[in-house]
C-alpha cells in the first residue's frame, strides 16, 4: 500500500483496546484491525474525526505504548508486538516524534535545545551542529541561536522543536497535529517550512492532522480513518505536482474534488 520505494514501516492488523475507567466496566477499544504500510521516504498524513485514535497509533509507532494486538514493523522486522518486548521509545533513535507541544527547555538556548538529544545520545560532532546551523538557517532562524524559548514567537519555537528531531537524523520522523496551536498565516509557513526541510533529507514522515487541507498540502498519500475504534475509511494517493503552491492549494487541479472526497469519508 505504499506508493514509493521499499517499504520501511509496517502497521500489521492492530488492536489498541485500554481497560475501563475506574467505576466503569466498559473496556474502550480505540484501534480495530488497522493496518497499513509507509513506503521509505514517503510523505503520509492520517485524517480523521477527532478521538479516531491518531495520536494512539503514533504512540504505539513511537513505542511509547504497546498494541493490544497485532505488531509495528520497522525495515523489516518487528519492533512492537503484543507480546510485550519491552518498550524503547523512540526504537534507538530511529524513530522522531514531533508532537504538538515545542517541549523545548526553557533553561536553555535555541541552539542548546537543538543539540540536546544529540548530547543526550553522546552523539555531538563539529559535524552535527553545521547541520543543526545549517537547518536553522534554512528556516530563518538564523541569528537567533542565543536566544531563549521565552523570547521567541510560537512558529519560531515550532521550527526549533522540528529541527531537534531532524538533527539527529532519524529515518522515520513521526507528527502529531505539530501546527495545530498556531494561527493561519503561521501555520502556512510551517508548512512550507517544513516541506523545505524534507526536500533537503527525504525523511520518511508520518503525520496526523484534522486538517484535510493541510493532508492534501504536504502529502504524497493520505489515510482517512474512521471514527474510533480506528479502522481504515480509505487511501488517497495526492497526485498535485511538487513543488507546490502551499498558498493557492485550493485553487491547483484535483484539490478540491479530493478535499470533498476525504470529507465525506470523514463524515
Amino acid at each position: 500500500m505504499s506508493h514509493s520505494g521499499r517499504c520501511i514501516l509496517e502497521v500489521r492488523n492492530v488492536v489498541k483496546v485500554f481497560p475501563p475507567r475506574p467505576g466503569r466496566t466498559d473496556a474502550l477499544l480505540a484501534i480495530q484491525d488497522l493496518s497499513f504500510t509507509v513506503g521509505e521516504g514517503e510523505f503520509l498524513t492520517l485524517v480523521g474525526p477527532s478521538g479516531a485514535g491518531k495520536s494512539t497509533l503514533l504512540n504505539i509507532i513511537a513505542q511509547i505504548d504497546t498494541p493490544s494486538a497485532g505488531e509495528i514493523w520497522f525495515q523489516g522486522r518487528p519492533i512492537a508486538t503484543a507480546f510485550g518486548n519491552a518498550l524503547r521509545p523512540g526504537w534507538d533513535c530511529q524513530i522522531g516524534y514531533v508532537t504538538q507541544d515545542d517541549n523545548l527547555l526553557p533553561w536553555r538556548n535555541l541552539l542548546d535545545n537543538v543539540l540536546f538529544p544529540l548530547r543526550v545520545q553522546r552523539r555531538l560532532s563539529a559535524e552535527s551542529v553545521e547541520r543543526a546551523k545549517m537547518l536553522l538557517k534554512a528556516t530563518g532562524l538564523e541569528g537567533f541561536e542565543r536566544y531563549y524559548p521565552h523570547e521567541l514567537s510560537g512558529g519560531m519555537r515550532k521550527r526549533a522543536s522540528l529541527i531537534r528531531t531532524l538533527v539527529y537524523d532519524p529515518p522515520v520522523i513521526l507528527m502529531d497535529e505539530p501546527f495545530g496551536a498556531v494561527d493561519a498565516q503561521t501555520r502556512s509557513q510551517l508548512q512550507a517550512d517544513l516541506l523545505r526541510l524534507w526536500n533537503l533529507g527525504r525523511k520518511t514522515i508520518v503525520f496526523v492532522t484534522h486538517d484535510i487541507a493541510e493532508a492534501v498540502a504536504l502529502a504524497d498519500r493520505t489515510l482517512v480513518l474512521t471514527r474510533a475504534p480506528a479502522g481504515l475509511a480509505g487511501e488517497h494517493l495526492i497526485e498535485i505536482p511538487r513543488p507546490r503552491d502551499l498558498g493557492n492549494i485550493y485553487t491547483l487541479r484535483g484539490f478540491a474534488e479530493l478535499y470533498e472526497r476525504i470529507r465525506r469519508q470523514i463524515q
